[in-house]
């Protein structure tokens, strides 16, 4: 027990010291986690509750970032709009992950004909431009946080999977798995001891490089009106709305969602990058790791995510 939480504080450390654009990153993501849980607690108001007659007012002790065109607090649409962007980022990443897995997993592992057939789809669905193809389905399927999840983790995991599909075919070029084979080890002790374990630093990386991803296209849709509906505090459809209508009147209306947006989405991907960079033993004394990384012995972290490596 002492080991592991030695192993960590090193962990953490080393975070600290070689990453400090990644711990940054990974207090603003925490901030984010905490805003999103206690958003009841922090929000002075309900963020649909209308005051017409302060309405577009500035900054007051009442309303510390003013209210917007119908007079609801700014601040906690704000807070909520946190919460609506992370759930958001960890349940499409979430989905993302798993259409990937299964898509490029399936693919690499059995290969042949099926393995030509998925990437001939992929690279058909690839081929479409992204927004375009998701304003399509969106239209189709109607404005819902239910139906954005689904759509993002669905159409961004199919483009992703071919980074898990060429994981595994690396790991069924390794030793340790044609010995598996050989012996014949079952299927299911092969892909839980030998595949998933060692695909899992791509999957950490395709993780916290997509919820930033995932958060600026909800954004983008909830922005062009093909998101989530008008009541749901969201920062993207703040920016379209209360932004876009209003902004000469009151430049803040379109500052504070925009200004949330860049710094979650630049932190994520900051904190993103550091783990990648910790996680995975390819990349140590790397120019990621700003040279130091090979002088610190591996972590437990590690040696869980890449017991073969």
């Amino acid at each position: 027990m002492n080991e592991t939480r030695g192993q960590f504080a090193d962990f953490f450390s080393r975070l600290l010291k070689e990453q400090p654009l990644g711990a940054f990153g990974g207090i603003v993501l925490l901030l984010l986690v905490l805003v999103s849980i206690f958003a009841e607690f922090l929000a002075g108001h309900d963020p649909n509750q209308m005051h017409l007659v302060d309405r577009l007012t500035g900054p007051s002790s009442v309303y510390p970032l003013g209210t917007d065109q119908l007079g609801r607090d700014f601040l906690s649409r704000l807070i909520y709009g946190a919460r609506i962007s992370l759930f958001v980022g960890l349940a499409a990443t979430t989905l993302h992950v798993v259409v990937a897995m299964l898509i490029g997993g399936t693919a690499g592992f059995i290969g042949g004909k099926l393995d030509l057939l998925v990437q001939r789809f992929v690279d058909a669905w690839m081929s479409f431009p992204g927004l375009l193809l998701l304003l399509t389905i969106m239209s189709i399927a109607g404005q819902g946080l239910l139906q954005i999840i689904v759509i993002l983790g669905v159409s961004s995991g199919i483009s992703n999977s071919r980074v898990v599909r060429g994981a595994v075919i690396g790991i069924k070029e390794n030793d340790y798995f044609l010995a598996a084979k050989a012996v014949g080890t079952p299927l299911n002790q092969i892909l839980l001891r030998h595949v998933l374990p060692n695909i899992m630093p791509p999957l950490i990386v395709i993780f916290s490089i997509t919820i930033g991803s995932i958060i600026v296209a909800e954004a983008s849709l909830s922005f062009l009106g093909f998101g989530l509906p008008p009541g749901v505090p969201s920062w993207g459809g703040m920016l379209s709305r209360e932004g876009r209508q209003y902004m000469e009147m009151s430049p803040s209306l379109a500052l504070w969602p925009g200004l949330c947006l860049t710094v979650v989405v630049y932190s994520i991907n900051m904190f993103g990058d550091a783990m990648r960079d910790l996680l995975d033993p390819r990349l140590r004394g790397g120019e990621g790791s700003y040279g130091a990384a090979g002088k610190h012995k591996r972590g437990f972290l590690s040696r869980l995510l890449n017991p073969f490596s």
